[in-house]
């Protein structure tokens, strides 16, 4: 189980949860151009009968400037997110989410999959690092549904 830095606590409660995702030029890269050349990437999300959620695969490799289509397939019984971050500011959005669970999301960097579908995000990685996806649905992260993304 992943635990949140206490930094991204003390943030949260100083400045009232004000994030900086979805606004271009993030730390991570940029949102993608939907008509430019992309690499595909399938992401599979779903529940495990022991409880814990997943992603499959729970890591991708990039490169440096390269455009990813993550195509993002719910196999679960339950709405499953995809959200692209820092792990800060990732773990920051988090705690928020669990203070307000409905929050709708309308962020070029994240995205909502209900049961048996189907959705798309398209980035740019235009910053070399190490850097996460997670599922911020309450109780998700907690069951494991968090990933990582190299950029090299």
């Amino acid at each position: 189980m992943r635990a949140f830095p206490a930094l991204a606590t003390a943030s949260f409660l100083l400045f009232g949860g004000a994030l900086a995702f979805g606004h271009g030029g993030e730390p991570f890269g940029e949102p993608g151009d939907l008509k430019g050349p992309s690499r595909a990437v399938t992401i599979v999300m779903q529940e495990r009968e022991n409880g814990d959620m997943v992603y499959v695969p729970d890591a991708v490799e990039v490169k440096l400037g390269e455009q990813i289509r993550f195509i993002l397939r719910n196999l679960g019984k339950v709405d499953h997110e995809f959200v692209l971050g820092t792990e800060h500011d990732i773990d920051e959005h988090a705690l928020l989410m669990q203070k307000f669970p409905e929050m709708e999301h309308d962020e070029p960097n994240m995205t909502r999959v209900q049961p048996g579908a189907e959705g798309e995000l398209v980035w740019r990685f235009s910053v070399a690092g190490e850097f996460d996806f997670a599922c911020l649905i309450p109780g998700h992260i907690e069951a494991g549904m968090f990933g990582s993304i190299k950029v090299k």
